[in-house]
Formats: structure tokens, C-alpha cells, sequence
């Protein structure tokens, strides 16, 4: 599993190189085999006998950190939607974006997506997941603000970027706190502690933690606001990220916690109001959109309530719903993506306000619009996918029971109510979207171009995914014992096989249904005269202006503290640096205990030993009165000198030769800089200057004699000087221990350092050489 993941990272690499050849042969070709390889090896995986797969590549053992992945039917759901979608959508971008456009770019990003949405799906250790995790942030900021050369594309990426990142580091918190309590970092093992976990005093500060990396990741109200911005990114993006895959991570990992949370009350009380608020505001806030993207944005945001409801809900009915709800909802919002990118592709407009009377020109995409849009709707059809996960929606919030918790007795009664609600305005969005386009006059006079059908190649996408709305819908049984049972089983061991039919009698959801139907219908005719609304709610209050001005006021505030200290004064900036490392390194050291004399083992200090110190002291002391260059240069060469010269007392010939090698380089270098050096003058700094400088400087060099010695005084490791002197032979084959730790043991520390020199080098030889040619010129 390890090659499947890290696959499209490594076909990255060379995609620059391929794109080179994009006007013979779209990229897109070389890299679509990509993901429908990857398709085709998890495909295997699906049967009623399906087992869990676990495979560990070793990474940090040291800190229980390796590649554990492990594929259960859950991971193999994500995986199969991540890599099918995937070759459908680099299909569609082949006809979607021109040769001329910086396809190398585009592709990189895209497989570096890839490669961090199957890493999270697959990543059994925690801190794992959270790389991959962090990754699709950092790949979808790139896509996002892919055309970066609009204004609009690079807000909408730094406020997804912004708000999903701070979701993660939410995350992160949690993950810690789970490993440090369970004492382990497998997803698994933690789940089979789930009693010590419920037990523990900081459970909620956990879930609290992990929901809010959920929440940001997957949209959820309030956090929902970067999803609409995101959809400035070019459409395969917004089909393949804001439909099918990265909105999706935090359903995963929602799904993927429950079996620890589900037994926890305000884990239900959390998810289910979250859940259910972001299906009501969303599907309310999608009939006000004039933008077709815009439209599908929030349309998503409503849709990925609903499954977050039903993931709170935690009964098996609901879980299973909810698993079948994410495979309907990425066929079907991921042909609608298609589609309103066909219709921007060919008529230059996505503003549904200047569309209109589509059907007659381009015909084959209004089909494929029927069933996107009805199946959205849940409209009661038996060849629509959507209309089966919308009943067993509603089928589940009816089974709901109290636990005797006033709040979930509450929502218990109203959520049915609030489902319905939210399906209505879902209802109404789709038919707005879908009539306001491709039925009534064609307003061609407000169209950029003349509206005419999509190429072949552009409509395959979308009719796979369509044909899957169907298939599902006629047959909505296929998948469940051999696929969706086993998704649905890996988030609550309870769920039941139970066999989908279109006809369950006059039963409640059934009247649900109906009451979405005809009151959405009612609404849709009606929609001019109550829009009104929505100047009222919400008016002129946006979570949009709350998230402009946090960021303004960070803005501000930090460049009011940046500008305090960035003064372009070296000093001022020393003196900072060492005050910070005092004043924080002495606090964690005295609270901590960890300054320690001893002078036990001590050698005895000679004479010799004396001198030098004392010769190096004063001649340290001196460079600070003398106003001479050359007297300063001098004095600070008989520092590194003396410093030498105990080296050769402590019996360490190459530290010594090194020191004075060194030394004679940096006074040589002075030397012939001399010229250049500042002119040295008394200095006439205030008083309280003069005693801060001191303060600062006799405080640091204290604080680092006291660590040096209170190291030397401890002992709560085992000296690695034991393992060098019983080694440096036997591994190296040399008695020279300091030769053997810098060439053997320490040899690829010892080539990057000499590395690091000789780039160093070359930098100042090439600045050497520019000024010498801007000089001749």
C-alpha cells in the first residue's frame, strides 16, 4: 500500500518534464493511468468476504512513528472515491484546460493531493495522518489559487488554507493527548481502550480538539465560509477537492473516531447540532447564490451536514446511511461540478441570471443535469440514487432515543422537524439551478459566446458519474453485502444488513418526502416573492465580515509589533534574542530543577590550566574598552588562541588543530578587511544602556556556564561516550575516536556541513564575479 499512496508524489517529480510535450499530448493523459491504477489494484478488494489489510513500513520507530496502513472497508470506501474520481476528473481536465495553460503546475498539485488524501484514509498512526493531513491542506492551497494571478483565487486559497490549517493544529492537540493516555499512536489499538479513554478527565478537551480539525476540514458551520471562495479554483479542482475527497477528510475522520466518541453523550449532542445547523443554514444560503459554483458550493456545505448529522446520530441505521449518502452524493455533485464547468467552458458565464433555454443547445448536458439535480433534490424517482440515502436519512432521525440529557431530549424532537427543513430548501436549490439554466428564453444577448454542445471528451466524465446515479438507484443493493456493509461496519460494529427498496408502504419518510416535494415546489414557484428574506437574514451579518476582520486585526496588530522591534539595529536585535534566551531558559530551569552543581569526579586544576583561563578572560574583557581595530583583532585572536591552548592541555590535537586553523583563517580574514571595518570610538551609550548591555551579557554568559556544568553534573542518561570508546574500533576500525565520530558515525553530518561550506563558496565567488562584471561595465 505504501507504493499505491506515495505514487502520484512520486509521478510528480516528473510532470514538469512531461508537460514540455503538452502541445503533442495533453499532460493529462500521462497522468490519468495514475489514479486508475491505483483504482484498479483496491477494486480487487470488494467482496462480502473482504478482511481488514494492515501493512507497516518502518519510518521513526524510536517514537512509535511508522507508515501502519490499514484498509478497512471504510478506507477502501475513501480510497475507491479518491482514485475513481480522481481518472474521471484528469479525463475531464484534459478537455477542460488548454495546452496553454501551466499544465506541469496544475498535475503536480493535483497527484500531491492525491498522494495526502490516501495517506489519511490509510494511516493507521495518528501523527501519520496528521502529516498527510496537513498535506492536503498545503496541495489544495495550491489548487485553489492555481490561477494566482486573480485576486479572488488567492483569498479564497489563504482563507482555506487558514482555517482548515487551524483546524489541524486543533487536531494535533487532541492526537498528542490520545497517544500520551493510551500510550500508543495506532488509530486501532486506541479503539480497543476505548473504556480508558471515556474514563479520562480529558475527554472532552479531546473530542473538542479532533471535532474542530473535522469541522474546519469538512465546512461545517461556521467554519463553512473558505468553501464558496474555494470555487475561484479551475472546475476539476472544485469536482475532485469540494465534492468527492478533501471535504470529505473530516467526514472521515469523524467516522473513523466514532467507535471512541459514539458512547460519549455530547459527542452526539456536538456532531448532530453541528451537523444538522450547517443542513439547515447552507441549503437556506444556496437558493440566494447567482453563481452556478457558488450554488453547488453551499449545496456541498448542506449535503456534508447531513452526512456529519447522521455520523452524530451513531445507530446503525444512521451510520449506514450515512456511508451510503457519501458514495451518492460523489456521483452526483461530482457530474454537477462537471456540468456547470461544461457551462462556463461554452457559454463564458456562470451567473445563472444571464442563463437560460440551455437544453436546446446543448442537450446532452441538460440530461445529464436531470438526473444530478433530481437525484440531489431526493426527488422520489426509482433510478435516483439520492432519493434512497434522503429516506434512510430521514428514517433515522426518527429512531432516535433519549438519554435523559435535557439538550439531546431536545434534539431528539426537533431534529425530524429540522431535517425537513433543511430538505426543502435542498429541494428548491436543485430545481433553481437546474430550470433556471436549461429551461425558459435564451438570453444569448448577455452571453459571451454563442452556447453550443460540449466536446465528447468533456461529457465522458460526467456520464460515468451519472450512469453511477442510475445503476445505484436501480439497483441499490448492489454494493451493499459486499461494499457499503463493510464501510458502514468499520464505524459502528452493530449495523445490520438490511436490503434498500424503493417501496417501504406509506410509512413516515415517505410522508417526509412528500412534504420536501411539495412544500420545496410551492417554494420554488414562490421564490421571487419571499428572496426578501434573506436582506433580513442574514441581512447584512456575515461570518465573511467576522473572518475579514479577525484577519485585518491580526494584520494590524502584527505589524504594529513588528515594526516596534524591527528597528534595522543588530544590537537591538542581539540584545532581544539574548534576553528572550535568558530571562525563558533561566524561568524553565529553575522551575524544573534542572540547575545542578556537583563536584564529585572532579580533576584537579593545574596551574597551567589557571593561566590560560585567566589570560583568555582578560583578553575577552579587553576587546570591549580598546579603540583600537588592530589592537581588537589581535586581542580577540589571543581568545581563540588560548582556547587552543586547552585543548592541547585536555589532550584533544585535532579539536586544537582545528581551533587554530580556524583561528588563524578568522584573524587573517580581519586582517584583510581591515580597511573596511567600522572606526572604533568611545562609546556613548546612557547609562541604563550600559547597564542593560552588561546585565544581559554577564547574565548570559552565567546562565551558559551554569547549564555547562549542571550537564556535567547530571546523569539521567547513560554517556554516550561509553558507546563511541566500546565501538569507534569495532565499526570504524580506528583508535582515534574523534576521527571515527566525524567520518563514521557522524559521516553524513560531516559531508552536509562541508556541503553547506562549499555552497557558501561558490555564493561568495559568484558575488565576487557579479560585482566585478558590473564594475567593467
Amino acid at each position: 500500500m505504501l507504493i499505491a499512496v506515495l505514487i502520484p508524489l512520486i509521478f510528480a517529480i516528473i510532470v514538469p518534464y512531461l508537460s514540455k510535450f503538452k502541445q503533442k499530448v495533453h499532460t493529462g493523459i500521462f497522468v490519468f493511468f495514475i489514479p486508475f491504477s491505483i483504482f484498479l489494484y483496491f477494486i480487487r478488494f470488494v467482496g462480502s468476504d473482504f478482511e481488514p489489510v494492515r501493512q507497516t513500513y518502518n519510518w521513526i520507530p524510536s517514537l512509535g512513528i511508522n507508515f501502519d496502513f490499514y484498509l478497512d472497508g471504510l478506507s477502501l470506501l475513501f480510497v475507491l472515491l479518491i482514485s475513481g474520481i480522481g481518472s474521471l476528473v484528469v479525463l475531464y481536465s484534459v478537455y477542460y484546460l488548454h495546452v496553454s495553460e501551466r499544465l506541469g503546475h496544475f498535475y503536480l498539485y493535483l497527484l500531491m493531493f492525491m498522494t495526502a488524501m490516501l495517506g489519511v484514509v490509510l494511516s493507521d498512526n495518528v501523527f501519520v495522518l496528521y502529516t498527510f493531513w496537513e498535506l492536503t491542506s498545503i496541495s489544495s492551497f495550491l489548487l485553489i489559487g492555481y490561477w494566482h494571478y486573480r485576486e479572488r483565487s488567492r483569498y479564497g486559497a489563504q482563507k482555506s488554507m487558514l482555517i482548515t490549517v487551524f483546524g489541524g493544529l486543533s487536531m494535533l492537540g487532541g492526537l498528542v493527548l490520545l497517544s500520551n493516555i493510551t500510550g500508543t499512536t495506532s488509530i486501532q489499538a486506541m479503539i480497543a481502550q476505548v473504556d480508558v479513554i471515556l474514563a479520562n478527565d480529558y475527554l472532552p478537551l479531546i473530542m473538542a480538539f479532533i471535532l474542530l480539525g473535522a469541522f474546519t476540514k469538512s465546512a461545517q458551520f461556521p467554519f463553512h465560509i473558505w468553501l464558496p471562495d474555494a470555487m475561484e479554483a479551475p472546475t476539476p479542482v472544485s469536482a475532485y477537492l469540494h465534492s468527492a475527497t478533501m471535504v470529505k477528510a473530516g467526514i472521515f475522520l469523524i467516522a473513523r473516531f466514532s467507535p471512541i466518541f459514539s458512547g460519549y453523550e455530547w459527542f452526539f449532542i456536538v456532531v448532530s447540532i453541528v451537523g444538522i445547523v450547517t443542513l439547515c443554514w447552507a441549503s437556506y444560503m444556496a437558493v440566494r447564490q447567482t453563481d452556478l459554483k457558488g450554488i453547488l458550493a453551499f449545496s456541498t456545505i448542506s449535503q456534508l451536514g447531513m452526512i456529519m448529522a447522521m455520523l452524530g446520530f451513531g445507530t446503525g441505521a444512521a451510520v449506514f446511511a450515512a456511508v451510503f449518502h457519501i458514495l451518492n452524493h460523489a456521483t452526483f455533485k461530482g457530474s454537477l461540478f462537471m456540468i456547470a464547468g461544461i457551462i462556463d467552458h461554452e457559454t463564458g458565464t456562470r451567473d445563472i441570471r444571464k442563463l437560460g433555454g440551455l437544453f436546446t443547445f446543448m442537450p446532452m448536458t441538460g440530461i445529464l443535469a436531470i438526473f444530478g439535480t433530481f437525484s440531489m433534490a431526493g426527488i422520489p424517482l426509482p433510478f435516483l440514487n439520492g432519493f434512497y440515502s434522503k429516506e434512510a436519512f430521514f428514517a433515522s432521525t426518527l429512531e432516535l432515543e433519549s438519554t435523559g440529557n435535557a439538550i439531546a431530549s431536545f434534539l431528539v424532537e426537533a431534529i425530524p422537524y429540522l431535517a425537513v427543513f433543511g430538505s426543502i430548501f435542498t429541494f428548491v436549490y436543485s430545481m433553481y439551478l437546474f430550470f433556471g439554466v436549461f429551461t425558459g428564453p435564451a438570453k444569448l444577448d448577455k452571453l459571451k459566446t454563442k452556447p453550443h454542445e460540449a466536446p465528447i471528451g468533456m461529457l465522458v466524465s460526467p456520464f460515468i458519474l451519472v450512469l453511477g446515479v442510475i445503476v445505484i438507484g436501480l439497483f441499490p443493493n448492489l454494493f451493499n453485502g459486499t461494499f457499503l456493509i463493510h464501510a458502514a461496519e468499520a464505524v459502528n460494529s452493530t449495523v445490520e444488513l438490511e436490503k434498500l427498496k424503493f417501496w417501504h408502504g406509506f410509512i413516515t419518510p415517505l410522508f417526509m418526502s412528500l412534504a420536501v416535494v411539495g412544500i420545496g415546489i410551492v417554494f420554488y414557484l414562490t421564490r421571487q416573492k419571499w428572496s426578501n428574506i434573506y436582506h433580513v437574514l442574514p441581512g447584512k451579518l456575515s461570518f465573511n465580515k467576522v473572518y475579514d476582520y479577525i484577519i485585518k486585526k491580526l494584520d494590524d496588530v502584527s505589524a504594529k509589533i513588528t515594526d516596534s522591534y524591527m528597528t534595522g539595529s543588530l544590537k537591538t536585535y542581539m540584545t532581544i534574542i539574548l534576553a528572550t534566551i535568558l530571562v525563558v531558559t533561566t524561568f524553565f530551569m529553575v522551575v524544573t530543577g534542572g540547575f545542578t552543581i556537583s563536584t564529585d569526579n572532579l580533576a584537579e586544576v593545574t596551574f597551567i590550566e589557571i593561566a590560560v583561563v585567566l589570560v583568555i578572560t582578560i583578553a575577552a574583557i579587553a576587546t570591549i574598552f580598546t579603540n583600537s581595530k588592530l589592537g581588537a583583532i589581535l586581542i580577540t585572536g589571543v581568545v581563540g588562541y588560548g582556547v587552543a591552548t586547552l585543548f592541547v592541555i585536555y589532550r584533544a590535537p585535532d579539536l586544537a588543530l582545528t581551533q587554530l586553523v580556524i583561528e588563524t583563517v578568522s584573524v587573517a580574514l580581519f586582517l584583510l578587511c581591515f580597511y573596511h571595518l567600522p572606526k572604533l570610538r568611545k562609546r556613548t551609550e546612557k547609562a541604563s544602556t550600559k547597564l542593560g548591555n552588561a546585565v544581559i551579557s554577564i547574565g548570559f554568559g552565567a546562565l551558559m556556564t551554569i547549564i555547562a556544568i549542571s550537564a556535567h553534573s547530571t546523569d539521567w542518561f547513560e554517556p554516550i561516550s561509553n558507546y563511541f570508546i566500546e565501538t569507534s574500533y569495532k565499526l570504524g576500525g580506528g583508535h582515534n575516536i574523534v576521527n571515527v565520530i566525524l567520518v563514521d558515525m557522524r559521516g553524513l553530518d560531516t559531508l552536509f556541513e562541508i556541503t553547506v561550506l562549499g555552497i557558501a563558496a561558490l555564493a561568495i565567488v559568484s558575488l565576487i564575479k557579479l560585482r566585478h562584471d558590473k564594475e567593467a561595465k
